[in-house]
């Protein structure tokens, strides 16, 4: 094969049709304010946990509207619950609810339970 000196990319196209949203919609059922976030990122300028770790909720919930459940499990566990978060964001969204859910499906998907 002959080196050009560039690669082609991956398609990097998301398909929201045949992903995977059992963590949305796990946590839509135990907390509906999931749908009210407009992924302003406040609730990560706010985060204690995004100050020393890759941690982000504005990250997760935009993996969980994606389907990348395997993302989510990865680092989901990181929230420290102070509720920074919940004070910070615009709209009210139960961020800590969420967090909890969340940690609640990626358990229940690790044990094949979901």
């Amino acid at each position: 094969m002959i080196d050009f000196g560039y690669k082609i990319q991956t398609d990097r196209q998301i398909d929201y049709d045949s992903n995977d949203r059992q963590i949305l919609e796990f946590v839509r059922r135990g907390e509906p304010s999931i749908d009210w976030c407009m992924s302003c990122g406040t609730c990560a300028s706010a985060c204690t946990a995004a100050v020393t770790t890759e941690y982000s909720l504005r990250r997760l919930i935009i993996l969980a509207r994606r389907g990348m459940n395997r993302e989510i499990v990865e680092s989901v566990y990181r929230c420290r619950f102070c509720g920074k978060c919940f004070n910070a964001c615009p709209r009210s969204v139960n961020t800590r609810n969420i967090v909890y859910l969340m940690q609640l499906a990626a358990t229940k998907i690790s044990n094949h339970e979901i």
